[in-house]
């Protein structure tokens, strides 16, 4: 079941769903509206293999930075974030899309769900479009669809993510098995 705003002011009026800072115009018809970041790491283009099974220096492979406004170059890849902080209950699973009007400038978002139990900003990788693209924080990027499970989930959330913020690379180094 996809929760309408309706659902979502439920929600967040008796606590269970977090979201800082709350700006109600980012609650929508069937999700909400989260807004874009400050910070952003482009990924660098290198020949250098990244063996993620090891530890690596992420400024290899990343260049972040923190601005109000940045402008995403032709056929590169991004990590951005969220502006809000999240904190799902337990029985809610996410589901984020790119808002229309972005990928309507040629911008994808590879999928991405947001587990129950969830706690942080997110963090979104971002493939840009074939022409520059300018974004400015605080802009509306993503919609976030959440859903109600049938049942509880046995086993929230409490992964290697949890309570992250800003753009929060891949942890170092990656579990195997």
């Amino acid at each position: 079941m996809i929760l309408s705003d309706f659902d979502l002011k439920a929600y967040l009026s008796s606590k269970r769903l977090k979201i800082e800072p709350l700006d109600p115009l980012i609650i929508r018809e069937n999700g909400l509206d989260l807004r874009l970041g400050e910070q952003y790491c482009e990924l660098r283009s290198t020949d250098e293999i990244l063996d993620p099974y090891i530890e690596w220096d992420p400024e290899k492979f990343y260049r972040c930075e923190k601005a109000n406004e940045y402008v995403l170059m032709p056929g590169r890849k991004y990590l951005l974030h969220t502006l809000e902080y999240i904190a799902l209950p337990p029985e809610l699973v996410g589901i984020v899309e790119l808002r229309s009007t972005l990928a309507r400038l040629g911008l994808l978002i590879p999928p991405t769900v947001v587990d129950g139990g969830f706690e942080g900003q997110l963090t979104i990788e971002v493939h840009s479009s074939s022409f520059p693209v300018k974004l400015k924080a605080g802009t509306r990027f993503l919609h976030l669809i959440l859903m109600k499970t049938t049942t509880p989930i046995e086993r929230p959330y409490e992964g290697r993510y949890q309570r992250q913020r800003d753009v929060m690379l891949p942890k170092r180094p990656l579990e195997y098995p």
